[in-house]
């Protein structure tokens, strides 16, 4: 395997800069995407995460095998960074002691167990509220706690496929095809931590906690937007449409003659400045089958080709140079590679390179959100399963060395003992 491209260190945010969330416990009992991307985001502004795993394995992301580094999968760094890790087996009943004791002092719990897992241990909301009535208790599943669907399992891909989004994905003469990345697992993620701020902020006006819940099958549902809206009102089902919604032939990829370039010249003004100061065709704003977006799009396969041999008769940085000075909403179309290299995100400071314990340094993709008086804490790189195990049970806990030690010899921790 080759090497990954060369990173930066870090920039420190410096010194006696507040953060958002300090102060703030939250116990993670989530494990794959969704649960961590949530948690990560209130660890990058300060809240405490203590991320409790099982000791067999642990989360399973990290033995996912997109690419690994130090024994740590990609999907589980990028997932879990800034987080204390901590394992516990809950069937030893001196374990389901200690998360008890840990939601005992939380702020905030989220699990994206199945259903009636959390139940089980007795560590679901009915059962730990009594003794903390100011927590919140945030519940990732696939398809709800309540009905009948509740104790089924799901996965991204199954929810874009169930809920109608996987439909608009693709080309009219191919099959639906499920986005590359994870979208509806990372967006069920950004909802569960909106919902907890929330949470969080009405705790501040009422004085106690709540339950509050996230779907991956709602979430993909949300995520077909307008198109979801306009199948309602029209009662017309939405299809797949390639790179080019709703037909339009000006919006979509279009190759130089050394390269693609994607455009998005969505609305007569901007066809008018395309055909005229870019493409110095007038003739196809005057033509009437092309004089009105109506008529493009009802001969849009006859303008597409006429558009894309003159792309094809130059190069790619001519067209760029004329289309930015035209105004003309265009990028490059990049590889993840060409992206992650690009002036658009190197100046940004968006890649960087972090200490990790087994590795020397890992990647770290800085998190898109920006704060201007409470930013996001220098990062940690996501633990070791178990490595922070004895030091959240001596400070959160107040455990002593004997103590710690006992409950590693009842099994607490697993058959090894992960406590780094």
């Amino acid at each position: 395997m080759t090497a990954g491209p060369q990173l930066p260190e870090r920039t420190s945010r410096g010194k006696g800069v507040p953060t958002a969330l300090d102060g703030l416990l939250v116990v993670d009992f989530t494990r794959v995407v969704a649960g961590p991307a949530c948690t990560q985001t209130l660890a990058d502004f300060g809240a405490e995460v203590i991320k409790i795993e099982n000791p067999d394995g642990g989360d399973d992301t990290r033995h996912y095998e997109h690419a690994e580094i130090g024994g740590e999968s990609a999907a589980y760094i990028s997932l879990n960074r800034n987080k204390r890790g901590i394992a516990l087996d809950f069937t030893n009943p001196a374990a389901l002691e200690l998360a008890r004791q840990l939601i005992a002092k939380a702020d905030v719990v989220v699990e994206n167990f199945s259903g009636g897992v959390m139940k089980k241990y007795g560590l679901d909301y009915a059962s730990v509220a009594p003794t903390n009535p100011r927590l919140i208790y945030c519940s990732i599943s696939a398809y709800g706690r309540k009905g009948e669907f509740a104790l089924r399992p799901g996965f991204d891909p199954i929810t874009q496929a169930e809920s109608g989004f996987m439909s608009l994905n693709g080309f009219p003469d191919g099959e639906p095809v499920r986005t590359g990345s994870p979208i509806v697992d990372m967006a069920t993620g950004m909802s569960a931590c909106n919902a907890i701020l929330l949470a969080l902020i009405a705790r501040d006006r009422l004085g106690r906690g709540q339950q509050v819940e996230v779907a991956l099958i709602d979430t993909a549902v949300a995520l077909t937007g307008f198109y979801g809206m306009a199948y309602l009102i029209s009662g017309e089902n939405p299809g797949r449409f390639g790179n080019s919604p709703n037909g339009s032939p000006t919006v979509g990829v279009y190759q130089a003659s050394d390269g693609p370039l994607y455009m998005a010249c969505a609305n007569d003004r901007l066809y008018k400045r395309l055909v005229t100061e870019v493409l110095e065709r007038p003739d196809l704003v005057t033509d009437p089958e092309f004089a009105h977006r109506k008529n493009r799009t009802a001969n849009r396969e006859k303008l597409r080709g006429i558009i894309a041999g003159i792309f094809a008769s130059d190069k790619l940085e001519n067209w760029m140079a004329k289309m930015k000075k035209a105004n003309i909403p265009v990028g490059y179309l990049r590889t993840v590679e060409q992206g992650f290299n690009a002036p658009e995100v190197r100046g940004r400071d968006r890649l960087s390179k972090i200490p990790h314990p087994t590795a020397g340094s890992v990647p770290n993709i800085e998190t898109p959100l920006h704060m201007s008086l409470t930013p996001s804490i220098d990062p940690v790189a996501a633990p070791l399963l178990g490595e922070h195990t004895r030091d959240v049970l001596r400070k959160t806990l107040g455990y002593d060395d004997r103590s710690i030690a006992a409950l590693a010899e009842a099994g607490a921790f697993g058959k090894t003992g992960n406590t780094a």
